[in-house]
This record gives C-alpha cells, structure tokens and sequence, in this order.
C-alpha cells in the first residue's frame, strides 16, 4: 500500500498527446514555480483529521552539471494508533526541459518501510535504481510520479477530455491517463476555489494505480493549484484538503521518514 504513489504522479474523446505537445505546453519549471511556494494540506478521513501534508518547491540544484528543481512531497499522519504513516517523495525536474533527473521515495507506512531511489538520464535514454548496477531504457523526457503533478499543472485542461502521456520514466506503465471530469467549486480551509476535477491513471502498483479511484481538484486559473486530492484505500477514502499557501514548510514536515533532518 503506497499512500504517496497514490497521492502523488497527475493527472470524450481521447487525446493522445505526443512528446512535441506536450513539451509545448512546459514552460520552464523555475519561471512556473517559484521557489518557497508551500501548499499546505489538512489530511481528512470523513470528519477526522488525522494528519498534514504538503507540497513544497524546496530549491534549484545542480544534478550531473545540469539546473534542476528540487520539489518535495511529505506527509504524516494516520488512523490513530491503527495505522501511521510517514511519507516522503522528492523529485529533481530538469530546469531546460522538464525531464525528471532524480526521484527519491522514503515511505513509512503501518509497519511497512520503504526507500527508493532513481538516477533517470533523459539524454542518455536510461535510468538507474539506487543499488542496482544495471541500467534500463526510459521513455522520452521522461517524468516522475511527483513531477507529474507540477506537469499537470502546466496543462490546459478541457472537461471531458481524456488525456494520454507516454513520459513516465518507467516504460512499462506508460500512459499516464488524465481524464477531466467536470467543474466543481470547493470551500476548503483555504478559501473558495473554482476547479476541475481529473482523474488520473497509472498502470502497475503507483500513485495513480487504477483501482485507487483517485480524483485531484486543480484551480481553474492561472495558478493551477493541487487544491484537494482524494484516494481510495482498504481503510476508507483520505482526503487532502488544502488549508494555507505558505512560503516555507513546518519543520515536522522537513523530516524524513527515518527520523532524519532532511535539507530544506
């Protein structure tokens, strides 16, 4: 059970949608993000809260000489003493081509952890897990599971439309599906938002798996916020809702899920 693959990766007729539209539609990650934006989440399991999240644009690093955005997903939380969770994604997105560069995942789920972590080389059209020393063939301007949720926000969305992204970085489970459903208005902590609501779909065991009946709300503007996220699991259905846009993250959110200060 991997509540941040759920939670995390994005995203009628159907619209597949090739490299070179795709590319059109990314502008270059450190102008759409700026660096600091904190979206901040209440995690809610009907009318419990049972934790916090967040989504936060963390800095611009150098990964193999080349510029990339470092964006980090983090959560804690759970069902009282039942079930906890600790979960921590990072994902470094290249700066000139929006090409996932790195992507770390560290779960800490019930009594179930789990850290992995990926070398993804976009111009040598390979990727490499962290001590593994064979390589394998990755798909063009490949992306992450976390970046395609900053992916999704770059794209203009038409309801009832349905589309297809062959740029997950792991060949295999290609495409990501994005099917957008309707419009709907939301009064979350965080004020009122006019959104659409996406379904997103990633074949195998991932963050959008068919079978975890994902929807995410995103703003109907120019901003383009995660505003609400809801994921289906064997417990019940969680719900993220957002509740402040800050500029610098909580520290208890900054830890990894082993307990270790992480950089911010």
């Amino acid at each position: 059970m991997r509540l941040s693959f759920v939670i995390l990766a994005i995203l009628g007729a159907a619209v597949p949608a090739s490299a070179q539209t795709e590319k059109m539609h990314a502008p270059t990650a450190a102008d759409r993000f700026p660096i600091g934006e904190t979206l901040l989440y209440e995690i809610k399991f009907g009318f419990v809260t049972l934790g916090e999240a967040m989504m936060h644009v963390a800095d611009i690093d150098t990964i193999r000489s080349e510029p990339a955005l470092h964006v980090v997903f983090a959560m804690k939380g759970g069902v009282m003493t039942i079930y906890r969770l600790h979960d921590r994604m990072d994902s470094w997105i290249g700066l000139n081509d929006f090409s996932s560069r790195r992507f770390v995942q560290d779960f800490h789920e019930g009594n179930s952890f789990r850290y992995t972590a990926w070398d993804i080389y976009p111009d040598s059209g390979f990727y490499q897990e962290e001590g593994v020393d064979s390589t394998v063939a990755t798909s063009p301007d490949p992306l992450d599971d976390y970046a395609f949720f900053y992916f999704a926000r770059t794209l203009d969305l038409e309801i009832g439309k349905r589309y297809e992204f062959n740029r997950y970085f792991r060949p295999d489970r290609n495409p990501v599906v994005l099917e957008v459903l309707k419009r709907d208005t939301l009064d979350l902590p965080a004020g009122r938002f006019s959104t659409v609501v996406v379904h997103p779909i990633i074949q195998g065991r991932g963050i959008l798996a068919e079978g975890r009946e994902a929807r995410m709300w995103i703003t109907d503007d120019d901003r383009r916020l995660v505003v609400q996220l809801k994921v289906k699991f064997p417990f019940g259905t969680l719900a993220l809702r957002l509740k402040d846009v800050a500029d610098t993250p909580p520290p208890e959110l900054l830890e990894k899920p082993s307990g270790e200060k992480a950089d911010p």
